[in-house]
């Protein structure tokens, strides 16, 4: 198992640019290798214009061989993230005890996926819809930038994106110490 290397999923157009490259840049910084995976192969395509390569498509991520799994959020996250493909990856990463989390509207897909019922988290909530539909699913809404609960990492959005990556950092080096 290759606890160095890490996949963020980000939609294959319109994520969000801040939220994919601060953490990724933190986390190699400290050796930390980022696989991109998307739900297209190629080219995905930011908010802003801003492009990354993707390294694999999402059905084709095979969670024994990373360390953890964190969705980007960005306008994309819920037209191309939001579904059973990402949901399955999502149940293994959680079952098998990984660092497992989501930035900015992302969150709402982990709530979907099942993952986040009796946890406590955080998400974008600009919409208002946050607290009904962390409800609707069990989670534990907490007002802040960002919640780790476990091995799940919740976070509100760009803001959050230095702070989301120093979290991330900080539980896969826990992780890494006694597995």
């Amino acid at each position: 198992m290759n606890h160095k290397k890490i996949v963020f999923v980000v939609a294959h157009e319109g994520y969000q640019h801040e939220e994919y490259g601060i953490p990724k840049k933190l986390l190699e910084e400290v050796g930390f290798q980022v696989m991109t995976a998307s739900n297209k192969p190629g080219t995905a395509i930011g908010k802003d214009e801003s492009t990354t390569t993707v390294d694999m498509v999402i059905k084709d991520i095979n969670i024994d061989d990373c360390g953890g799994i964190f969705f980007i959020g960005g306008p994309g996250a819920m037209e191309h993230l939001d579904n059973q493909v990402s949901y399955d990856i999502i149940k293994k990463v959680n079952t098998a005890g990984k660092p497992l989390g989501a930035i900015c509207i992302s969150t709402r897909i982990l709530a979907n996926a099942g993952v986040l019922t009796g946890k406590e988290a955080t998400g974008w909530n600009g919409d208002g819809k946050l607290g009904d539909i962390f409800k609707e699913h069990g989670v534990k809404y907490i007002n802040k930038e960002v919640v780790v609960d476990d091995t799940l990492i919740t976070a509100t959005g760009p803001s959050a994106a230095q702070e989301f990556g120093e979290k991330i950092i900080s539980l896969l080096q826990d992780q890494r110490s006694w597995g």
